[in-house]
């Protein structure tokens, strides 16, 4: 349902969005994660059709491809940005008419679809309501409304629980959870928590870059791999006692069946900490030994890292990347990034528009010479540009060679 490849955005000398890729196919929900900054607005904007990409190989939502459809693209979507656009002196019936009528519905849908979605989002009863006098949590609920009128294919929730207080938060996580069975979702937000309970799959992206991209489970298992220190390595029971010889109960618990390595901690009052790692429930075998061996058992508890720990020290320390193995991922040094060929270089058959978008330059066919120059592709507005019935949410092309990017380049009456 959705489709990027090579996603680029430029403002200026920054780039908000750097060579994305990813896709999402039906019925799936992903959380599309990362701190403030990293991008999951500008590609959720470029997504909707409300900002250019600076260049980009493939752009599809829903079979269509946003550069050149973008009309069909916004009848495909559902979208709630994180400030919610809505008219506080109109009330919430009128509000949903009102955006109803924009999606082209007659009155007789509009009738029987209004208190539908009103009461799908639980603020029917808030129908005669002005939209100025609602909570945050209801305006919230009412945004979402708005993007669930055409009841899209594609639902794009941009921090849906943004401002939000913990119960307007479980509210509206359950609300989303409930329409995970009849949408594809993708929903951004700066906090793992929020989506844990909602998205099975994560794309974790970082200063416009994917950092990983898989299951919760795979996320955990291969992140935590990837990364040194306290955090890293699989799930393990931590195991606290008064043992006497610290390395020699040591030696014991590596005899156990299932374990397959045992780290002695730090020494805390009379008690010695231990880290056991191995597979299947340890603490059973453990708490045996424990009771044949008369140790005295402050705390026998099995540790999981959680994705959010695990999150802080991705975006905070080294810079992971995805292989091609969905889930997996592997930690660079920056010495081995530097030393990495750019990415996008001549390889890659895009076409730079100057600041627009970037379209894929047509390949020649096996044996046969290259193709002829293709021309700019811009947007124009003006609605007498070549026929007053031309259709202004298609680009035109413009006559002339494209010269070669160069980043700079201003396409004129581009927009």
């Amino acid at each position: 349902m959705i489709e990027v490849a090579h996603l680029t955005r430029r403002f200026g000398g920054v780039a908000a969005v750097d060579d994305l890729s990813f896709s999402l196919e039906r019925g799936e929900v992903v959380g599309f994660l990362g701190p403030n900054g990293a991008g999951k607005t500008t590609t959720m904007r470029i997504l909707t059709g409300y900002l250019p990409a600076t260049r980009a190989s493939v752009l599809r939502v829903a079979g269509h491809d946003v550069l050149r459809e973008s009309l069909a693209v916004r009848r495909r979507i559902g979208y709630l940005p994180e400030s919610v656009p809505l008219y506080p002196e109109l009330r919430v019936g009128e509000m949903l008419r009102f955006q109803g009528r924009l999606h082209g519905l007659d009155r007789a849908a509009l009738k029987a679809r209004v208190p539908a979605v009103l009461d799908r989002v639980g603020v029917l009863d808030r129908e005669r309501q002005l939209v100025g006098k609602l909570s945050r949590g209801l305006r919230q609920r009412v945004g979402l409304a708005v993007a669930l009128l055409p009841n899209p294919d594609v639902l794009i929730l941009d921090e849906p629980t943004s401002g939000l207080d913990p119960l307007q938060r479980r509210e509206v996580r359950a609300l989303i959870k409930g329409l995970a069975h009849e949408h594809t979702v993708l929903l951004s937000s700066h906090i793992l928590g929020e989506v844990e309970s909602i998205a099975e799959r994560v794309i974790i992206v970082h200063r416009g870059r994917k950092l990983a991209d898989g299951t919760q489970a795979e996320l955990i298992e291969g992140l935590a791999g990837s990364l040194a220190g306290p955090l890293a390595g699989r799930a393990h029971v931590r195991f606290e006692a008064v043992v006497g010889d610290a390395e020699a109960a040591a030696a014991l618990m590596r005899t156990l069946d299932g374990v397959a390595r045992v780290e002695v901690g730090a020494k805390v009052g009379i008690h010695h900490a231990f880290r056991v790692e191995g597979e299947g429930d340890l603490r059973e075998d453990l708490g045996a030994l424990a009771l044949t061996r008369g140790w005295a058992v402050r705390e026998l508890s099995h540790v999981k890292p959680s994705l959010e720990e695990l999150f802080m020290r991705l975006v905070q320390g080294d810079e992971v990347v995805v292989s091609s193995a969905g889930g997996n991922v592997s930690s660079r040094t920056g010495a081995a990034r530097a030393a990495a060929p750019p990415k996008n270089g001549p390889s890659d058959e895009l076409l730079q528009l100057g600041g627009g978008p970037a379209l894929a330059r047509p390949s020649a066919a096996p044996g046969t010479a290259a193709g002829p120059a293709v021309g700019r592709v811009i947007y124009s507005l003006n609605p007498f540009d070549r026929g007053a019935q031309r259709d202004l949410s298609k680009p035109v092309q413009v006559d002339g060679p494209l010269p070669p990017p160069s980043g700079s380049e201003q396409v004129g009456g581009g927009a």
